[in-house]
């Protein structure tokens, strides 16, 4: 048995249809922590391209109120 795990292949590349846009917060939903962070390439799977891609539309949600910037704290 592999002791790293099994190999991560970037969804984006394995299926070409779905794309990345900032207006799509469900996806972008899936790449950012619960405080609001991106998630790194190394536990996504995502390739570099498609991980600056998904820098660049998380950045544009957040500036346009689609996504927050930081997690929201209940007290």
């Amino acid at each position: 048995m592999n002791v790293r795990g099994r190999v991560k292949v970037c969804r984006f590349c394995e299926d070409k249809a779905i794309k990345i846009d900032y207006k799509d917060d469900r996806l972008l939903r899936r790449f950012i922590t619960e405080r609001g962070k991106v998630i790194p390439r190394r536990m996504t799977g995502t390739c570099a391209r498609h991980q600056r891609e998904l820098t660049t539309a998380i950045k544009r949600a957040r500036n346009i109120a689609v996504l927050p910037y930081s997690a929201e704290t209940v007290k």
